[in-house]
């Protein structure tokens, strides 16, 4: 029976644990001669333009043996052109697996029900599953299994939850802080509720900034408007003062260690000051969406 990553729920604790083992490996020896999708076909299906996603799985599915075929919003116009449920009927018979970056959540939960192949969520408005993971490796990596405080601050937006989803799952405690009206989707939070109370960790909302960064080992910010939401009315005045900068980074431990899931718009969310700056591994996490996309296509693909 074939398996899908729509949300990280998807995924058992041991299975997330196994996936990580897996892309400790590959980032050790990314280059070895792994052709275990040798002769598999990848197909990305693309509403959003993209840069890591994009990048990260072609080179990804080639380094494994496989091929990568891009189809982007200017070639299929899912829903225009062409249904969801005809797209994903074909292309569940030519492609080993598809990577689905969509604006609507329902249109990737449909393409997983139609297609005969393995369907990864590359990024809804809801979830982005494969940042979620690839975050919670990079901080597994560097902490290993000590207990943390992650704390994010900023919008309440796909990253954010997806990161609530695996946190709880994973039993790491994530403090958040939004501005009123920009908290994370209640369902969301609800079922990482769930998560957190099997696993006895912590999540704490809240809209203060500062009491939120204190202690935290980690400090994770986002992008204010995401990409597809141009017509959400945001008060840049109000977010001026969750803005990830030095001043912010004094109410964290002195060894607070900043993320940042890319792309930036430095100086709104967070200020070159702080993207540049030794507490910044911004770009660790951006390579780790390699390492863990690869162990993502072997476990779906993979047989």
């Amino acid at each position: 029976m074939k398996k899908d990553l729509i949300s990280i729920k998807d995924l058992t604790r041991q299975e997330i644990m196994g996936l990580f083992n897996v892309a400790k490996s590959l980032k050790k020896n990314p280059l070895s001669k792994n052709a275990s999708l040798a002769g598999k076909s990848l197909a990305l299906v693309f509403q959003k333009p993209s840069n890591r996603t994009r990048v990260s799985f072609e080179v990804g599915v080639f380094q494994l043996g496989g091929n990568a075929i891009y189809l982007g919003p200017d070639e299929v116009k899912l829903g225009v052109r062409e249904s969801f449920k005809d797209a994903a009927k074909v292309l569940g018979r030519y492609a080993d697996g598809i990577v689905a970056r969509t604006f609507s959540h329902d249109d990737v939960v449909n393409m997983a029900k139609f297609s005969s192949a393995p369907v990864i969520n590359g990024l809804s408005d809801l979830l982005h599953p494969c940042q979620g993971l690839s975050d919670l490796f990079t901080i597994e990596e560097i902490f290993g299994k000590k207990k943390i405080k992650i704390a994010f601050v900023g919008d309440g937006n796909n990253v954010l939850h997806s990161l609530l989803i695996g946190s709880s799952i994973l039993a790491r405690d994530i403090h958040i802080a939004t501005p009123k009206g920009s908290e994370p989707d209640s369902g969301i939070l609800n079922e990482a509720k769930k998560y957190a109370a099997k696993s006895k960790s912590k999540i704490i909302v809240g809209n203060d900034p500062k009491k939120c960064v204190e202690q935290a080992d980690i400090i994770y910010t986002d992008v204010w408007v995401s990409m597809g939401e141009k017509s959400k009315k945001v008060d840049m005045e109000t977010f001026k003062a969750f803005q990830v900068n030095e001043e912010l980074l004094t109410c964290a431990k002195k060894d607070v260690l900043v993320m940042h899931c890319l792309p930036a718009h430095r100086g709104e969310e967070i200020t070159d000051a702080v993207m540049d700056s030794k507490s910044s591994i911004v770009y660790d996490q951006a390579e780790n969406r390699l390492h863990v996309q690869k162990a993502i296509l072997l476990k779906l693909l993979g047989g």
